[in-house]
Parts: structure tokens; C-alpha cells; sequence
């Protein structure tokens, strides 16, 4: 195959480090006051919320994997469920989108951390600067193959994960439970599942381990095993940070550091040792997680050109389909890290997964779920569910930044339009992409 996938690359350490890498590094550094700033004094409850939501929506990705591991992920269910039509093609465009979205909002955390170690205001042309950079330097550890990524990844979710958790609980420990709100604004029950989207943005990562299953060994089981220790890590991680930050700050100055909230409550609990150390984690946290990010969405962006879902140019440079897509994942991402503030940036990444999230459990309900054998009760929650929060937060985002909304609609349609036209011109034909899922199953000892 053109795109040079390597079985049995990845092991489930490797697959759990990977899913890990990504949400950690997004959702509790990057978004951790922007949930507050919707939810109120009870956001921590928010993450929590967010994996109930996560947990019905990471069914069908389990069950599709377990069914046809695929380097493809995505974009593999979205063929199996709908064909290769304009549906399947469109919303695994958004999905790939959505992480790119997503290194952005990694990138430019890690930017505003390191200022704010600096002892500089974290805004001006250097935020975006330092953010390319930290792109740039995730091509390259990708260029170097899968094991680079495989232990560099193993190494900083260990330290990533038990850092951030120590910091929790010695913040906890230092300040005691005790939520302080004064200065925050009043919000209802729409404000609440509104920033339920941006929690669900923390949780998708796990959607980098669908993406690489054909290439972590043994995919019938360690995909689906690594999607569910992810997310458990995570929910634990994420709980136990927010409520020490909603312990040690009050609501208006989590809202006021929403960028860099880690860090600004980490010195009113653990003095000025606490705050660097703080952003030596935020900063191990946000590099691993654009480079995960990075790993899992070229490749995802290779299998759908492979399936002929998307078009490809080599653009003169040498190299595998693979390698060419790790250029255009870095380059996008760079364009966003330098036009798109982290607010509007965490929003059009929640628009896209969303509604893409909601294609996919359609699709396999609809068409797949007998055949993989998955309850349908399931998949209708989490349509309903996802199509709650969408709405809530739709409505908000329209009150406070109706241009955001604006920017995802006309996102989303020049998405669609684009393979509309490009489908009808280069009609898909049925290539082995098929027969390469069932030779892999049949390899792991699974039935065809």
C-alpha cells in the first residue's frame, strides 16, 4: 500500500500513551477555563458530564474497530456505513479537521504557558510564533518513524499524567475543597450543557487510537481496550485538577486565566515553585499532544486518499503518500495557530467533531449494527445526546460570537460542496481496501 502502514508498530501501551497524549494535553490545559466560563462555579462537574457523553459515543468507534481495525479509522466507518459518497468523504474530512483544529489549540496553549513561565503576557505575534514552532518540531519527531513517536509518547503521558495528577492533589491538600465563585457570572442549565461540547473536545482524542488501528498490534481487542483505559485516565485526571483549580481560584480569575488557568492556581496553592512546575507540565503535556495529534491525523489523511475519498498532489516532493500528508496536517495546523485565537479555535473544533460525530452513529445504526452487533439504544443516545449539546451550544456561541458560528457553517458547507464536486468528477471505485481488512482480521485470528 502507497501510504506504508506498519502492523504491530504500536502496542496497547503505545496506543494508550497516544489517546492520553492528546486529550490531556488539550483538555485540561486548553480548555479547562473556557468550561468554566460557560458552566459556572460547578465546572468541574462539566468534565465529568462530558465523559458520560464520550463513553456513548466511543461505542460505535469500539465496536466499528473491533469489527475492521483500519489505519483508515475515521474514515472506514464512514465507508462502511454510508458508501463512498459524499456523506462518508465530507464528514471524515471534518473529523481530520477537527484535529487539526485540535493541534492548533495545543500548539498555541503551549505557546501562552511558556510566556506566562517567561513572566510575559501571553498575547502579541509571539503566541502564534512559538506555537508554529512547536508544530514544526512535532514534524519532525513524526518524520522519524513510529517507534520515535511510540516511546516519546509512552514517556510523556507517564510523566504527563502523574504530574498533573500530583499537582491536583497537592493543590488539594494545600487549599482544601473549598469552591470560591464570587465574580462569576450567573449561568443555567443552557450554559451548562453548552460547555459540555468544549468537554466532549477534551475526551476526543481518544479518536487518534481509531485512527492508527491497523497498526497497533492485535486491533481486534487492543483498540477498543485502549479507547476505554484512555478515557478512565482521563476522567480521573481531569476531575481531580478542575475541583483543585476551583479550590484555589475564584471563578472570575479562572475566566480572566482561561488560557493559562493551570498555572495561575498553582501559585496561590503551591507558592512560586508550584507555578513553574506547573508550567513544566503544561508544557511536556501540550508538545506530546500535538505530536500524537499529528501521528494519528496524516495517517488518517492517507487513508482517505488511498480509499480515493480525497484528492492528492505530491506538489513535487518526494516520499510516500503518508509523508505528504504529515506536510499538509503541519501546514494547516500552522495556518490556524497563526490566525485563530484558542476561544475561536476550541469552538470550530467542537462545531466539526459534533456534527461528524453524529454522521457516524447514524450511519452504523442505520446500516451497521446488526452486523457488528451493537444495541441501538446506544447509538440513539448518543445522537440525542450529542445533538443536545450542539444545540446548546450553539445558542451561546451565537450570543456571545455569533461570527464563530458563522465561520462553521461556511466551514462545514465548503466541506461538503468540495467532495460533492469531487466525487462526481473522480468517481470512487471499489479498491482492496475491503479485502485489506478482512486479510488483517483473518491475520489476528478473527473471522472474516
Amino acid at each position: 500500500m502507497s501510504s506504508d502502514y506498519k502492523k504491530n508498530s504500536l502496542s496497547l501501551p503505545d496506543a494508550v500513551a497516544m489517546g492520553t497524549g492528546v486529550m490531556i494535553g488539550a483538555g485540561i490545559l486548553a480548555l479547562t477555563g473556557q468550561i468554566a466560563e460557560l458552566a459556572g462555579p460547578w465546572f468541574p462537574l462539566a468534565f465529568v458530564a462530558g465523559a458520560v457523553v464520550t463513553a456513548f459515543s466511543a461505542y460505535t468507534y469500539v465496536k466499528m474497530s473491533n469489527a475492521w481495525p483500519s489505519a483508515g479509522g475515521i474514515g472506514m466507518i464512514r465507508k462502511k456505513a454510508y458508501g463512498p459518497t459524499t456523506v462518508a468523504a465530507g464528514a471524515a474530512l471534518l473529523m481530520a479537521l477537527s484535529m487539526v483544529i485540535n493541534e492548533s489549540l495545543v500548539a498555541r496553549t503551549f505557546a501562552t504557558y511558556l510566556l506566562r513561565g517567561l513572566g510575559m503576557e501571553p498575547e502579541g505575534w509571539l503566541v502564534p510564533a512559538i506555537g508554529i514552532a512547536l508544530i514544526v518540531l512535532a514534524y519532525l519527531v513524526n518524520a522519524s518513524g513510529n517507534r520515535s513517536v511510540g516511546l516519546l509518547s509512552q514517556i510523556m503521558a507517564v510523566l504527563k499524567v502523574a504530574g498533573i495528577a500530583l499537582f491536583g492533589i497537592a493543590a488539594l491538600w494545600a487549599g482544601g475543597i473549598s469552591f470560591e465563585t464570587s465574580g462569576g457570572a450567573e449561568t443555567g442549565l443552557t450554559g451548562f450543557v453548552g460547555s459540555l461540547a468544549l468537554a466532549i473536545l477534551a475526551f476526543k482524542g481518544f479518536t487518534t487510537i481509531t485512527n492508527s488501528g491497523a497498526e497497533i498490534t492485535q486491533p481486534h481487542r487492543n483498540v477498543g481496550r485502549a479507547i476505554v483505559i484512555s478515557i478512565a485516565i482521563c476522567v480521573v485526571v481531569y476531575l481531580l485538577v478542575a475541583v483543585a483549580v476551583g479550590s484555589s481560584l475564584p471563578l472570575d480569575r479562572i475566566v480572566a486565566a482561561k488560557d493559562y488557568a493551570l498555572a495561575e492556581a498553582a501559585e496561590p496553592a503551591l507558592g512560586r515553585v508550584g507555578f513553574y512546575l506547573t508550567v513544566a507540565l503544561a508544557l511536556v503535556a501540550t508538545a506530546s499532544g500535538v505530536i500524537a495529534s499529528i501521528f494519528a491525523v496524516s495517517r488518517m489523511l492517507a487513508m482517505l486518499t488511498d480509499m480515493k475519498m480525497i484528492p492528492h498532489s505530491h506538489f513535487g516532493m518526494p516520499g510516500t503518500i503518508r509523508d505528504h500528508t504529515l506536510v499538509y496536517t503541519v501546514v494547516i495546523a500552522g495556518l490556524l495557530t497563526a490566525f485563530f485565537d484558542l476561544s475561536r479555535i476550541a469552538s470550530l473544533g467542537a462545531f466539526f467533531y459534533l456534527v461528524m460525530d453524529i454522521l457516524i452513529h447514524w450511519g452504523v445504526w442505520r446500516n451497521l449494527r446488526d452486523e457488528i452487533g451493537a444495541r441501538g439504544w446506544v447509538l440513539l443516545t448518543a445522537i440525542g445526546l450529542d445533538a443536545v449539546v450542539l444545540g446548546a451550544f450553539a445558542v451561546m456561541k451565537w450570543q456571545s460570537d455569533p461570527m464563530i458560528v458563522v465561520i462553521a457553517l461556511v466551514g462545514m458547507t465548503a466541506v461538503f460542496g468540495f467532495e460533492h464536486v469531487f466525487l462526481r468528477r473522480n468517481p470512487p471505485t471499489d479498491t482492496n481496501q475491503d479485502t485489506h481488512h478482512e486479510k488483517t482480521k483473518e491475520a489476528n485470528g478473527s473471522p472474516p
